[in-house]
């Protein structure tokens, strides 16, 4: 399983969602989309146009994820240091692990990761 790990900012675009995957790694092989529950309408846009299943994730089954990256905010808020990357974690399963730290958009309101698991 590879999933696609997101996290963004309300009204980030199709174009912003894909620019951060691409930066990530690209589409190519991935199996999978994932952010928090509360997002999955943002993320549906991009799974229409990969033809890909979104995996919805409660806010505590991010919380203690080690990530590459950190974010004072998002550890404040969500007890990880990026919801791109505990996101794509979360999904793949346990043992999962990142292809490399998140990556942004060129305008800032999208980010990517990408886990391999064998979830």
């Amino acid at each position: 399983m590879i999933v696609a790990g997101f996290g963004f900012r309300s009204g980030a675009t199709l174009a912003a969602l894909l620019d951060a995957l691409v930066k990530a790694g690209g589409p190519e092989g991935v199996t999978h989309l994932a952010t928090l529950a509360a997002r999955v309408e943002g993320l549906r846009s991009l799974a229409q146009a990969l033809v890909l299943p979104v995996v919805a994730l409660e806010p505590d089954a991010l919380r203690g994820i080690p990530t590459l990256t950190r974010s004072d905010r998002i550890e404040a808020l969500f007890g990880t240091g990026s919801v791109a990357e505990a996101a794509a974690l979360a999904a793949a399963g346990p043992g999962a692990r990142l292809r490399g730290p998140r990556a942004v958009s060129a305008d800032g309101t999208a980010t990517a990761a990408i886990a391999e698991g064998s979830g």
